[in-house]
């Protein structure tokens, strides 16, 4: 109970900060809100800041802010959510800056010699003050004593207890909103909260990061000039994460790069290419692609740092992602319907017809348009329009990927304002369909089908004691048929065994 009721007076200073930002009913929406919603709204406004942004979006962003770490992830994971809650917003809420003051250098230093067992003055010749802050980490340079320099990132203290408290609050949030707040529910807000914290949970145990950039660095080999720094797995914990130092130029800082003499339309060609190599090959991307996570050298490759947020997509769904973009590419709308149908985003009760039209919609008016007429994110933003019409299911992954590639085309952009990412995306889509769907792809597949038979038909004798089971205990009268629940697993079970029998007896027959 107390837990409860302290939990509730966090959400109610939390609502406050909201409402002195109108961030919570903004005025730009009040047109959409039920009567009782639009008086709340108004008397909230009457707290509000005088000094606030103009896209409500910004406005939410500079609240998360305030509010601390749990929270700023939160307004991360919205903003990837544009189909529900407007691109405009959306837009806005992907400002979200994650700064914060460096915590104290003694206190860092304790981090570190706790979890790695020695004194800093011993794991390191130099060990520098922070050089960047955020609300769950800061980050140092040193360098180790045979002479290497590197980035060594150190949670703060005591974080995990105040997000477990954050994470709390923002539950009881969900609970309320989807009890009170029907139109929330399309958010699905408990879920959402599940996933926040999930996300969290992994930036703060850095063994997870070090990881991700393990797994990444591996990608990135299939991306010419992609780079991922080393993990210093000897000088790396649960709290404390030592990678090989950058010296570089961020991409969030133009004027350096201007002046460094780096080829600009050379470098956003790179950075989409190799964004969409790690994906579509190795179905793994860096998800948190801003700026300040990139950096240029003048050897004009690119290195990317900060590994907290990684997305995942399956072979499945990156063949659907070739397809469709190759649809695009090529003014293929009903390869590009079908690839949708396929993979079951839209149900089989809409006509592939009339989705292949609804793509033509989208696609031809990109045609013959120069780059800074038809960014990639407005298609894409078109494209979520249509789900709607068609019931589509989004796959979280794929909502990430977009966020992403929209992320990826902004700096990109910035960049070389004439950067067409559709141009620089059509040779890694077209290598990928060429050696995905041909003869090599499809060896691949049958073998692979074939190792799924095999250890369906290895189970295929333990499923027939189970049947050879649930008959005697029918016989005997312990089983009814219509225990309903009770039977369904061994029938779900009994069906699958007999397709992969069927359909291993189908393989048998057209090799022999």
């Amino acid at each position: 109970m107390f837990a409860t009721l302290t939990s509730l007076a966090r959400l109610m200073r939390a609502g406050l900060t909201l409402a002195r930002h109108d961030a919570i009913l903004p005025a730009e929406y009040q047109s959409l809100y039920p009567a009782p919603a639009r008086w709340l709204g108004a008397t909230l406004r009457i707290f509000r800041r005088r000094d606030l942004a103009e896209n409500p979006g910004e406005r939410l962003a500079r609240a998360l802010e305030k509010l601390g770490p749990s929270y700023v992830k939160f307004g991360q994971i919205l903003a990837t959510r544009g189909d529900v809650i407007g691109e405009r917003f959306a837009r806005g809420l992907s400002r979200l800056q994650d700064r914060m003051p460096a915590f104290d250098d003694a206190e860092a230093r304790a981090v570190v010699a706790a979890d790695l067992g020695q004194p800093v003055d011993t794991l390191f010749s130099e060990f520098g003050p922070p050089i960047a802050a955020a609300s769950i980490a800061q980050v140092h340079n040193a360098v180790t004593p045979d002479g290497a320099v590197v980035a060594v990132k150190i949670l703060r203290p005591d974080i995990e207890r105040r997000i477990a408290r954050d994470i709390r609050t923002l539950s009881l949030g969900a609970a309320l909103a989807e009890r009170f707040a029907p139109a929330s529910r399309r958010l699905e807000p408990r879920k959402f909260v599940e996933t926040v914290s999930r996300s969290l949970t992994v930036e703060t145990d850095l063994r997870l990061e070090a990881a991700a950039a393990s797994e990444l660095g591996e990608a990135a080999a299939v991306a010419e000039g992609y780079h991922i720094p080393t993990v210093d797995w000897t000088r790396s914990t649960r709290r404390v994460l030592t990678t090989q130092w950058i010296d570089g130029i961020p991409l969030s800082d133009m004027d350096a790069i201007e002046a460094s003499g780096i080829d600009r339309p050379a470098l956003a060609t790179r950075l989409t290419r190799a964004f969409l190599s790690t994906a579509l090959d190795r179905g793994v991307f860096h998800a948190d692609m801003h700026g300040g996570n990139l950096f240029a050298r003048t050897d004009d490759t690119v290195w990317a740092v900060d590994f907290g947020i990684m997305g995942r997509i399956g072979r499945a769904e990156r063949r659907f992602l070739a397809l469709i973009l190759h649809g695009f590419l090529t003014r293929d709308y009903m390869a590009a319907a079908r690839a949708h149908f396929a993979a079951g985003y839209v149900p089989a009760r809409h006509s592939v017809e009339d989705f292949a039209s609804a793509l033509r919609a989208v696609g031809e008016p990109i045609f013959g348009k120069t780059a800074d007429q038809v960014p990639m994110s407005r298609v894409l933003l078109q494209l979520f329009e249509i789900t709607d019409l068609f019931d589509m299911r989004l796959r979280p992954e794929l909502v990430m990927l977009q966020k992403t590639m929209v992320q990826c085309e902004g700096v990109s952009r910035q960049l070389d304002a004439q950067h067409d990412m559709w141009g620089a995306a059509a040779p890694v889509v077209e290598a990928w369909m060429k050696r995905e769907l041909g003869p090599e792809g499809r060896i691949r597949d049958l073998g692979e089908d074939l190792t799924r038979l095999h250890d369906a038909m290895r189970r295929l004798p333990d499923a027939i004691d189970d049947w050879a089971e649930v008959g005697a205990q029918l016989k005997a009268g312990k089983l009814s048929l219509g225990g309903g629940p009770k039977l369904r697993p061994w029938f779900l079970r009994l069906a699958w065994l007999a397709g992969a029998a069927a359909l291993g007896a189908a393989t048998m027959l057209a090799f022999s």
